[in-house]
């Protein structure tokens, strides 16, 4: 070191290192000084006593021994140099020649001393946190070249796909941990007095019965079929009235209206769909109705296309009509007990075979019929895919306005009897006008019923009903497994049917999202909404007048977080009022699906005419998921998302920002998206955008459609298919937001370090902004069926998981910055190559 000069060179020490007293006193007397050679010679002369030569021996023993511990030191220690050299690359010798000077110098003094190591936390909370992020990590992937599998890799090693699914990831995992939540209250009888009130001892008595006749599946196969064929003949009752063939028109009309007002009101699509929203167009707080296309029995018109699929949907529809008919057989016969009122009607066997007093040989074989009718439902259903608007064309909101007097619909759809079918809900507010989001349709659907024979409709009409409600029945029965059928090859997932979700969300935000979480979460988004405004001016495309419109416009949005007031979830009372019209049996699961859905469905029509309310939801409060409602520009996100792995309370920022954050600016997003920006601030349609920003905005879609039409995913036979840009375009928008998000989290940073918000997890060799990447990615993890990622692929405005990951980060350069991705990586592409959106 500089301070470690060597000392000057004498030719003696000025003192010895050891003196005693009597040395001092022989000084004086002493001879003058013997050369060494004289003193030497001297020595050699004089004999050696027994003493010397004791010690003369010892001397040569130690040394001996010496040198012996001195070679095998000097072994050792060259055979560790070599490895150390093999070990380390060669590195080059360079001579330098110098001349030391040596002065004397004070030692400096000592350096400042460098910044304490900031300290990770080590409670029992981060380590567990921290485990969980090392866990879902793929550390042998490259986060520039496939930052999914990289933040995924681990996780998904972790969940294999279930048997019974197409497709799990984070998403259903949460959902699963929240029904756990509502399982266990469902299950355990209170404890404590903080459900008292009579109004939450019904509730819950209301939830447990329904949640009981669900899990008695020893009843449920014991019940069999019945409920659905209860419900199939009250179909073919109201379809065919007073008697058993339709002979004239006028009876014809009546029938086919009464049976597909019934089918509408417990929430089965067929034929046409009705909703309830605002007049986007002239008030969007004025609920007014919306007629639409129907669902399909297969998810989308590109599956009447494939023949394999045909194949196993023609199957299905057979089997549900051959076991309607035995069942139906069944309870026939005498000394069982029959499920309609009149024991003559409906006739056995349906589809409709030859009279009882044939012969046996004469009658067709019911298996041949059933497949004859299901090859022309099948045919009937594929004309309505047809004539129906295909799924990327709902992205244009103004495509699918289409206001028009209720007279065009009644004239045009002569077949149905409309009067009729408003009062079968309860509705004498006869609308004067109705948004139809296709008109095409309509007269497609009319041409469609005046080609078609009765029977055929009516065998449809059946169809969809068993389609809907066979997983309602146990699953010993034929009916459920034919469905089940259909699911596994579509590999499907079916929504749950209605479960009293308001009520049982009550006790779900009371056990999982107490203390700070709805003051936190909201700060989040608010947060993102300040980054986004703060955005605006900095958008190259956008221009002064419309970034002040979209700044309003964000000030305006309305923030829902946790729970809604309307059902009160804080109040039992609210939600008692809530669900009063529905009837739950601990022992009848089939009809308390019903009796809730027809619930929903006259509550959605009793809004007709009314002014919005402002403060109802459209998402229970223990759902994972989040939306925009772009009429009522609200932006909503219910307490089950806000859980582990997208956010808590007690959290790093860099997490919740990342995680949450992300749903969040996508939710915001949604309101500047393809169709979310057509919208103004107080939800009207209309283009508020100058001439000059519509045109900047296209430029960018259409490079983030470009962008996401490359990619594809494997369709099992050996080819691929294309993400639909145009299609998944608004999602894929959204998913930008991303950026907005990371902008929010750093605006905050330093208040939020200094609040001890931004602490470090053990074990993580992470930077914070890795972390926020990190955090972000790893909430899309999931394992997918091939079929099923196809079938996402056709109908899902959302991209596959990956992409929504990959390529989110493609377009945003502080992602490359933040991991040191090397020019020309996959996920650090050349900035003529980004869709940069917001910057």
């Amino acid at each position: 070191m500089a301070d470690r000069v060597p000392r000057h060179s004498t030719d003696q020490e000025t003192a010895p290192l050891l003196r005693g007293d009597e040395e001092d006193d022989l000084r004086s007397h002493e001879q003058p000084p013997q050369t060494f050679s004289e003193r030497l010679n001297s020595l050699a002369q004089e004999p050696l006593t027994p003493l010397s030569k004791l010690l003369l021996l010892l001397a040569l023993v130690l040394l001996l021994v010496s040198s012996v511990f001195i070679g095998l030191f000097a072994g050792e220690y060259t055979k560790l140099k070599q490895h150390e050299h093999e070990q380390k690359p060669p590195v080059a010798t360079v001579t330098v020649t110098s001349t030391a000077t040596y002065t004397t110098t004070a030692a400096p003094p000592p350096a400042p001393t460098a910044p304490p190591v900031e300290q990770p936390c080590t409670s029992a909370e981060c380590i567990i946190l921290s485990a969980s992020i090392l866990s879902s990590l793929d550390h042998s992937k490259n986060p520039c070249k496939n930052f999914f599998d990289f933040a995924n890799g681990g996780w998904i090693a972790d969940h294999p796909l279930p048997a019974d699914k197409g497709s799990f990831g984070q998403f259903e995992a949460l959902s699963q941990q929240n029904k756990r939540v509502i399982q266990h209250f469902l299950e355990t009888p209170s404890t404590t007095s903080s459900f008292s009130t009579s109004y939450d001892e019904q509730l819950l008595k209301k939830l447990r019965d329904f949640y009981s006749s669900c899990m008695n599946e020893d009843g449920l196969d014991e019940i069999g079929a019945e409920p659905l064929i209860h419900f199939v003949n009250t179909i073919r009752k109201l379809f065919r009235g007073k008697g058993l063939e339709v002979t004239d028109k006028e009876a014809s009309l009546t029938g086919l209206t009464a049976a597909l007002a019934f089918l509408h009101s417990r929430g089965i699509d067929s034929l046409f769909s009705f909703a309830i929203d605002g007049d986007v167009g002239v008030d969007p707080n004025l609920m007014v109705l919306w007629f639409d296309q129907a669902r399909l029995g297969l998810p989308s018109k590109e599956y009447y296309d494939e023949e394999s699929i045909l194949e196993v949907y023609q199957s299905v529809v057979e089997r549900l009509l051959v076991t309607l008919a035995e069942e139906q057989k069944l309870q026939s016969r005498p000394g069982t007990p029959t499920l309609v009122e009149n024991a003559a009607w409906p006739s056995w066997p349906w589809p409709p075979y030859p009279d009882e007093g044939e012969g046996e040989d004469d009658k067709p074989n019911r298996t041949e019929i059933a497949h004859s009718m299901a090859k022309k439902v099948i045919k009937f259903e594929s004309r309505l895919a047809n004539a129906s608007l295909d799924a990327d064309a709902y992205q244009d909101p103004f495509f699918t306005y289409n206001r028009v007097p209720l007279s065009n619909v009644t004239t045009t759809l002569s077949q149905i009897k409309f009067p009729e079918y408003f009062a079968t809900f309860a509705t004498r507010r006869f609308p004067e006008n109705v948004i139809v989001a296709y008109p095409a349709y309509l007269e497609s659907l009319s041409d469609i019923l005046n080609t078609t024979p009765a029977d055929v409709v009516e065998a449809y009409l059946v169809v969809r009903a068993a389609l809907a409600l066979s997983p309602n029945l146990g699953m010993s029965t034929e009916a459920w497994q034919a469905q089940r059928t259909l699911l596994e090859t579509l590999t499907g997932i079916k929504k749950g049917a209605s479960s009293l979700g308001f009520a049982a969300g009550r006790y779900f935000v009371n056990e999982t999202f107490g203390g700070d979480s709805r003051e936190k979460g909201t700060k989040v988004i608010t947060d993102i909404v300040k980054a986004f405004k703060a955005s605006l001016p900095n958008v190259p495309w956008l221009d002064k007048t419309s970034a002040d419109a979209a700044a309003e416009k964000a000030d305006a949005i309305r923030v829902k977080v946790g729970f809604p007031i309307s059902p009160n979830t804080r109040d039992a009372r609210s939600i008692f009022n809530y669900y009063n019209t529905v009837k739950v049996s601990k022992d009848t699961y089939f009809d308390n699906v019903l009796s809730a859905v027809a619930s929903d469905q006259f509550k959605m029509w009793l809004k007709l005419g009314q002014r919005r309310n402002s403060e109802e939801w459209e998402m229970w409060p223990s759902m994972v998921n989040a939306y925009f409602n772009p009429p009522a520009n609200e932006i909503v996100f219910p307490a089950g998302i806000l859980q582990p792995p997208f956010f808590s309370h007690d959290w790093p920022s860099y997490l919740s920002y990342g995680a949450f954050g992300q749903v969040a600016a996508h939710e915001l997003t949604h309101a500047f998206d393809s169709a979310g920006r057509l919208y103004n601030q107080d939800g009207k349609l209309e283009n508020w955008w100058t001439n000059s920003s519509n045109a900047g905005f296209q430029i960018k879609q259409e490079c983030i459609e470009k962008q996401y039409s490359s990619y594809t995913v494997d369709d099992g036979k050996g080819g691929k298919i294309h993400v639909n840009g145009n299609l998944t375009s608004g999602e894929n928008i959204g998913d930008s937001g991303l950026i907005q998000a990371y902008r929010a989290w750093k605006a905050q940073y330093s208040e939020s370090f200094k609040a001890g918000n931004e602490y470090l997890l053990p074990g993580l060799n992470y930077t914070r902004e890795q972390l926020f990447f990190i955090s972000f990615g790893r909430i899309w993890g999931n394992n997918m069926k091939t079929a099923a990622q196809v079938q996402r692929v056709r109908t899902d405005p959302h991209s596959p998981n990956i992409f929504r990951v990959d390529g989110t980060v493609f377009n945003i350069p502080e992602f490359a910055q933040a991991f040191n991705c090397p020019k020309g990586a996959r996920l650090n592409p050349p900035p003529e190559e980004q869709c940069l959106f917001w910057s």
